[in-house]
């Protein structure tokens, strides 16, 4: 467990990425396992994740990224994308995967399947839409320890514009929206920001006993 907290005292929001450095291919294999094994809610995983590697379109997704040079800079670009209006068809889905992967019949869950339906699909689609992109964050949480034990960079992304990143990417046309955008690689020498003191509230402020 000291690990764990030694790489995440570690870990910071990268600035500024070298350019020339980049993660090999074994450890961004590892990155994605991680993301795959990542905690969802039901196990649904009501996302996908865009691997953009056409420096082409990091450079379109820079200005909806407010011109932020890790879109451009980072070994690699992730784009994480809720799935919209998540249904019945989606949960069918996941029920065949189960039965697939477990050996079972579909029969045999078919009671799960419909009890999700009944909490998820009864939701107005906003409300489901945001249930989704909230899955989103669970995985990048994943993303962001693994990669600061392989002591790689991950600078997480809110701050772009999600219309203009679906628009890019075709988003809308596949029932798909960004939600998060996650830049991968290795800190800068020049990035000053690797030296700043990491800024937490006390425990005593954080946490409440009940």
């Amino acid at each position: 467990m000291s690990n764990f907290i030694n790489d995440a005292k570690w870990r910071y929001a990268t600035k500024k990425f070298d350019a020339t450095k980049k993660v090999s291919t074994e450890d961004f294999e590892i990155l994605k396992e991680a993301i795959q094994l990542s905690a969802s809610s039901y196990g649904l995983q009501p996302y996908k994740v865009f691997i953009i590697e056409n420096p082409e379109i990091r450079a379109k997704i820079q200005p909806a990224a407010w011109g932020q040079t890790q879109i451009v800079d980072a070994s690699h670009l992730l784009v994480f994308a809720n799935i919209t209006n998540f249904g019945d068809a989606e949960i069918d889905a996941y029920i065949k995967n189960l039965s697939e992967t477990r050996g079972i019949p579909v029969e045999s869950v078919q009671g799960y399947a419909d009890f999700m339906k009944s909490k998820i699909t009864t939701l107005p689609e906003e409300a489901r839409n945001v249930w989704t992109a909230k899955q989103t964050y669970l995985a990048l949480g994943n993303l962001l320890n693994a990669a600061a034990e392989l002591k790689i960079d991950v600078t997480p992304m809110e701050g772009f514009e999600p219309a203009a990143v679906n628009e890019i990417l075709g988003f809308d046309q596949l029932g798909l929206n960004a939600s998060l955008i996650a830049t991968i690689g290795y800190r800068h020498e020049e990035d000053a920001t690797q030296h700043y003191a990491k800024v937490r509230k006390s425990n005593e402020e954080l946490f409440i006993n009940l």
